[in-house]
């Protein structure tokens, strides 16, 4: 266990280390690190000297680790020693390294002299939040302490509220992102924060530290709630003390949430958001959820978050109108500074003084926003708009499906037609799916065929990459 004020205390030796060995505010440093106390020091430290923390998911490849390095820039690598291959491919790749640590009884040995902290404004750089990279190599979205500021007490009202140094956080995904952020909104409550034991998700385990830690709150994505929701541990240790179990980073199928709900009763938080509006773009409290369809806003991500406005615009910037279909923009205290050295992508970002999320969806007379899926996602078949979010909700109802990921392909008649990739749990054929999707979905909508696989490919944060699906479904035809 480490305590507020020994974790206090090393941040700033750590820091003084940095600045003895050259790091000045403004500079970005690296981090290709798994989950550790020692990784959360860095964050601290960095911010300490005014330098930008610009993490890295621990399970990216070399070659996509060494992008970073040199997108970003880095003064500094440091990198736990069981990444070796990562460390010289950074090293080569990014001809501004001045400093390389090692994670471990290098870090641990780090101290200077000890100076104030330095002096940051609100648009100072704080974090490199990179994109996921699921249409493109990564971008990275400055957070600025200001923003992160606005983010925590945003997070603080809407997600975790009432939370206090008697919380209990438990992590169960990587801290270079959304857990991260929620990791940071501990801290001004001086709630504890529980790291797992490996890096890889141990359900038995996540739910034994939630029996033992009496933790409150955890921070997931639906992929990972619905594992944690279906593995048999959860029936065998005590999980009452949960108040708040928030998941985000993708719309959850609604079979997969009412199983959790009967699970882990009325804890779900829902929100919507994306890096560069570092999560705070809608939110669906816990009192808006139920297994019951008729008393919960099913397929909605919720209403807009304190402080913050969303709008529906359409191709030309207009405002549309309830229940009309657009892309989702927003704008307020939580949207980043922008990408990094990239003004093509913040031209089209902000476009019309909005940031634009990529995402499709409608707000209805409520308030409440939908998601239909991304703008890149849809496909025209036969003159008709097809949103293969939809399809898929459909599909999952299905007793005999996992998983399920529609993209559209070329089709001789249609122009374009959708192939459901299905991972079932039990076998099942085509000519009972469509007839499940009877009454449900226009024909228009209807997977013009089916393919069967063993898994979906994922990113490292946990989401479907509709671009390798479509990629492998290429090199099948």
């Amino acid at each position: 266990m480490v305590t507020w004020a020994a974790f206090a205390a090393r941040a700033r030796e750590a820091a003084g280390g940095l600045r003895a060995r050259g790091i000045r505010p403004g500079d970005r440093v690296l981090v290709h690190a798994r989950n550790s106390v020692a990784q959360m020091e860095t964050l601290w430290a960095c911010w300490h000297v005014g330098a930008v923390w610009v993490p890295t998911n621990y399970r990216l490849t070399p070659p996509e680790v060494a992008y970073l390095a040199e997108s970003s820039g880095a003064a500094a690598h440091i990198l736990d020693p069981v990444f070796p291959e990562h460390r010289a491919a950074c090293r080569a790749a990014n001809p501004a390294l001045r400093v390389e640590l090692s994670l471990d009884a290098e870090w641990d040995a780090l101290s200077g002299p000890a100076a104030p902290a330095a002096e940051v404004g609100r648009d100072h750089p704080a974090w490199f939040f990179y994109t996921s990279g699921t249409t493109g190599r990564p971008k990275a979205s400055v957070l600025t302490h200001g923003q992160l500021g606005f983010v925590v007490n945003n997070h603080l009202a809407d997600l975790i509220p009432a939370t206090t140094e008697r919380d209990v956080s438990l992590v169960v995904a990587p801290l270079s992102h959304g857990a991260g952020i929620h990791a940071l909104v501990q801290v001004p409550r001086g709630a504890a924060t529980v790291l797992m034991a490996g890096e890889k998700l141990d359900c038995a385990e996540a739910w034994a530290l939630v029996e033992r830690h009496r933790v409150s709150n955890m921070f997931t994505v639906p992929t990972i709630l619905t594992m944690l929701a279906r593995d048999p541990a959860v029936d065998t240790h005590d999980h009452s003390s949960l108040r708040y179990v928030i998941y985000a980073g993708a719309p959850m199928y609604r079979a997969d949430q009412a199983f959790a709900l009967e699970k882990l009763g009325p804890v779900l938080v829902q929100y919507y958001g994306m890096g560069e509006v570092t999560g705070a773009i809608t939110v669906l409290p816990p009192d808006w959820h139920s297994t019951d369809d008729a008393r919960m806003p099913v397929g909605s991500c919720g209403v807009p978050r304190t402080g913050m406005e969303v709008a529906i615009l359409a191709a030309d910037g207009a405002a549309l109108a309830p229940g009309e279909t657009g892309e989702i923009c927003v704008r307020g205290g939580a949207v980043h500074a922008g990408y990094w050295n990239n003004p093509e992508a913040d031209a089209k970002a902000f476009a019309g003084g909005w940031f634009h999320t990529g995402d499709l969806g409608h707000i209805d007379a409520r308030g409440l926003v939908y998601i239909t899926g991304r703008a890149s996602d849809m496909y025209i078949s036969g003159g008709s708009n097809v949103y293969p979010r939809e399809i898929e909700e459909a599909l999952l109802l299905h007793p005999a499906v996992a998983e399920a990921c529609v993209v559209g392909m070329p089709h001789p008649r249609w122009g374009e037609a959708g192939v459901a990739v299905l991972v079932t749990r039990a076998p099942v054929g085509e000519a009972d799916l469509l007839a499940h999707l009877d009454g449900r979905l226009a024909k228009y909508k209807w997977p013009a065929r089916f393919a069967f696989w063993d898994e979906l490919p994922k990113s490292g944060y946990g989401k479907v990459t509709k671009r390798e699906v479509r990629a492998k479904l290429e090199a099948k035809t």
